[in-house]
C-alpha cells in the first residue's frame, strides 16, 4: 500500500533532486485522483439541494410514516438520477489518502532510535551489526528500495535540507531549540492556517454553502480547517509543505468549481440556492426549525418512530400467531394403582367396589406360599 506513492515520490526526487519540489508533485497527483470525485460530489450535492423543496413536501405528507416517506424518497431520487451517497465519495476517498501520505512522509526520517521508546535497545542493536559507538544513528527510511536515490540521499542523515529549512523538524521542535530559527518554521504553519481560511472563505463567498446550515453553523465550517492548521506545529516540516501545496491546488479547484456550478443565473449552483431558499420558507410557514441541528432532530426522531412502529407490528403479530395457535391438550390421566381397578369418568365400565366389597375379596383369595424353592 504504501510503496507504490513512494517509489513515486522518489522518482519525482530523481528527476527534480529536491525535497520540496519531489513533495509539491506528489500533491499534484494525489489531487488529480480526488479532483473527479469532489466535482462529481459537488454536483450531487446540489443536485440534492435543488430538490429540497419537493422533499419537504414529502416530509409534510407523510410525516407519520416513515417507512412511506423512504419509498417516495427513493423514487424521487431514481426520478432524477440523483445519487445521495455521491457527496460521501470526497471524504471517504481523502481520508486513507491523508493517512498513506502522513505515514510516507514521516517514514523518511524514520530513527529506530525514536520508535516507541526503544531507543537504548535500538542503539546497541545498530552498534553491534556496524561497529559503530555512533550513539545519535541517522534515518532509515522506510517503503523506499534501497537503490533509490532518495533512499542514499537520507540514509543515516539528521537532517532533510531543502531551501535553507530543515523538513525533519516540526515547528514546535525548532521553537525549542532557538526562537529565532524557528520562528520561520512557525510562519509555515501561519501560512498554512491562512490558506486555509482563503480556501473555506471562497466556499463561503458562493452564498449559501447548504440550506440546512444556519449562518453560526457556516462560521464554523469556515474556521475549523483553521484550528486544525495549529495542530500542524507539532508535526514534521515535509507534512506542513505537503499541505500547503495542497491547499494552494484546491483553492484553485473551488475557483474551478465557482465558475463551472455558479456561472450564471440558469446554473446548477443557483438553482440549488433558490431551491433551498424556497425550502427554508416552507419549513418557516409550517413553524418547523431549520437548520443541520434541527434536520438531524427530525432524522432521529424519525429513526425513533420507525423502531417504535417496527416494535409495535411485531407484537401484535406475535399475538396474532399466539392467537391461531391450538390449545395444548393437558393429559389428566393418572395412572392407577395396581390394587385397585381404573376409575371411569364417564359413568360407563365396572363400578369402583367399595370397601367392605374389596375386603371381602381379598379374605376369599386363596394365601400364596412365601416360600421359595431351593
Amino acid at each position: 500500500m504504501f510503496e507504490i506513492p513512494a517509489g513515486l515520490l522518489a522518482w519525482f526526487y530523481s528527476l527534480t533532486n529536491d525535497y520540496t519540489f519531489a513533495i509539491a508533485l506528489i500533491a499534484v497527483v494525489v489531487m488529480a485522483i480526488t479532483t473527479p470525485l469532489t466535482l462529481k460530489s459537488t454536483k450531487g450535492m446540489l443536485e440534492m439541494q435543488r430538490l429540497a423543496p419537493e422533499m419537504r413536501k414529502l416530509q409534510n405528507e407523510h410525516r407519520n410514516d416513515r417507512q412511506k416517506l423512504n419509498e417516495e424518497m427513493m423514487k424521487l431520487y431514481q426520478e432524477h438520477k440523483v445519487n445521495p451517497a455521491a457527496s460521501c465519495l470526497p471524504i471517504v476517498a481523502q481520508m486513507p489518502i491523508f493517512l498513506i501520505m502522513f505515514r510516507i512522509l514521516r517514514g523518511l526520517v524514520y530513527r529506530p532510535s525514536e520508535a516507541n521508546g526503544s531507543g537504548p535497545i535500538a542503539e546497541a542493536t545498530l552498534r553491534a551489526i556496524d561497529g559503530s559507538s555512533d550513539a545519535n544513528p541517522g534515518f532509515i527510511p522506510r517503503f523506499l528500495a534501497i537503490d533509490s536515490d532518495l533512499y542514499q540521499s537520507l540514509y543515516d542523515q539528521v537532517e532533510m535540507p531543502s531551501f535553507g529549512l530543515d523538513l525533519s523538524k516540526s515547528a514546535a521542535t525548532a521553537i525549542g531549540e532557538g526562537l529565532g530559527e524557528g520562528l520561520i518554521y512557525a510562519l509555515l504553519v501561519v501560512g498554512l492556517g491562512a490558506l486555509y481560511f482563503g480556501q473555506q472563505k471562497m466556499v463561503a463567498a458562493r452564498a449559501t454553502i447548504s440550506p440546512s446550515m444556519s449562518p453560526t453553523q457556516q462560521k464554523l465550517m469556515q474556521y475549523l480547517p483553521v484550528f486544525f492548521a495549529v495542530f500542524q506545529i507539532f508535526f514534521l516540516s515535509a507534512l506542513v509543505v505537503y499541505y500547503i501545496f495542497q491547499t494552494l491546488l484546491r483553492i484553485l479547484q473551488q475557483y474551478y468549481i465557482t465558475k463551472k456550478f455558479y456561472g450564471g443565473d440558469d446554473s446548477l449552483g443557483r438553482q440549488a440556492q433558490r431551491a433551498g431558499e424556497a425550502a427554508k420558507e416552507e419549513a418557516k410557514k409550517s413553524g418547523e426549525p431549520t437548520g443541520m441541528l434541527a434536520q438531524a432532530k427530525r432524522d432521529l426522531g424519525g429513526a425513533r418512530a420507525t423502531e417504535k412502529e417496527k416494535s409495535e407490528k411485531n407484537a401484535g403479530k406475535k399475538a396474532k400467531d399466539d392467537a391461531a395457535k391450538p390449545s395444548p391438550v393437558t393429559n389428566k390421566r393418572v395412572t392407577p394403582s395396581k390394587s385397585r381397578p381404573t376409575p371411569s369418568g364417564d359413568g360407563k365400565g365396572r363400578p369402583t367396589p367399595t370397601r367392605k366389597e374389596a375386603e371381602a375379596a381379598r379374605s376369599a383369595r386363596p394365601k400364596s406360599s412365601n416360600k421359595k424353592k431351593r
